[in-house]
C-alpha cells in the first residue's frame, strides 16, 4: 500500500482547497470522532438541501437569483457528499 491509501480522507480541506488526510491507527481518537461527526453534519445537510431543492424546483414562483442560491448550496453539499463517500471507500478497502 502507498502512504496516500493508508491515510483518512478528511471530511475537510486546508485554506486552499487542498484534501486533509489524518494518520492514526486509533479509529476513536478525537480527530477520528471528529471527523466522524463532522461527516454525519455535511450529510445531514446535504440532505436537508435535497429537500430544500425539492421545494424551490416545485415553485413556479422561483426567480433566477434564488435558483442561483440554490445551485451554489447543492454544489457545496454534492463536494461535501462525494468527499464522504471517497473517504468511507478508502476506508473499506
Amino acid at each position: 500500500m502507498t502512504k496516500r491509501e493508508e491515510l483518512r480522507l478528511l471530511p475537510w480541506s486546508d485554506p486552499d482547497g487542498k484534501p486533509c488526510y489524518l494518520s492514526t491507527d486509533d479509529h476513536d481518537s478525537y480527530m477520528s470522532r471528529l471527523a466522524d461527526n463532522t461527516e454525519s453534519v455535511q450529510l445531514g445537510l446535504a440532505a436537508g438541501m435535497l429537500e430544500h431543492a425539492r421545494d424551490v424546483l416545485g415553485d413556479s414562483g422561483s426567480g433566477p437569483e434564488e435558483l442561483r442560491l440554490l445551485a451554489a448550496g447543492l454544489t457545496g453539499a454534492l463536494r461535501d457528499t462525494l468527499r464522504v463517500a471517497t473517504s468511507r471507500g478508502e476506508r473499506l478497502r
